[in-house]
């Protein structure tokens, strides 16, 4: 499937490439040398034989290395701790009270199950 992968913000189009399953929002993908966070996720179709077929996806990303502290939880990635009440469940903010991490180094964690 021909996939369109533009700059999240100027929508500048960085490369057009096939991939056979393209990521969703919310995940990392590596392109040549260099790490992309997928923002967005768009579909292209075209009218058939009478009825519509996807013809490509746009993504719309940020150059973003994966965090080291990324991790798999419930319902996607997270960066950081996901037991301390703090997190942001969020694959773009890790908290607020260190947003920068790690949260191994946070006086404030504390389990959302005490």
């Amino acid at each position: 499937m021909l996939v369109e992968i533009r700059q999240s913000g100027s929508e500048l189009v960085l490369d057009r490439v096939e991939l056979d399953e393209p990521p969703q929002p919310g995940r990392w993908f590596l392109h040549g040398e260099t790490s992309y966070f997928v923002m967005q996720r768009r579909h292209r179709y075209r009218l058939h034989s009478g009825s519509y077929q996807l013809s490509s996806v746009i993504l719309m990303v940020k150059a973003q290395v994966q965090p080291e502290d990324a991790r798999w939880f419930r319902h996607g990635w997270v960066i950081g701790d996901p037991s301390c009440r703090f997190n942001a469940r969020s694959p773009l903010i890790r908290c607020a009270v260190l947003p920068d991490g790690p949260c191994e180094r946070c006086t404030h964690w504390t389990s959302v199950h005490p």
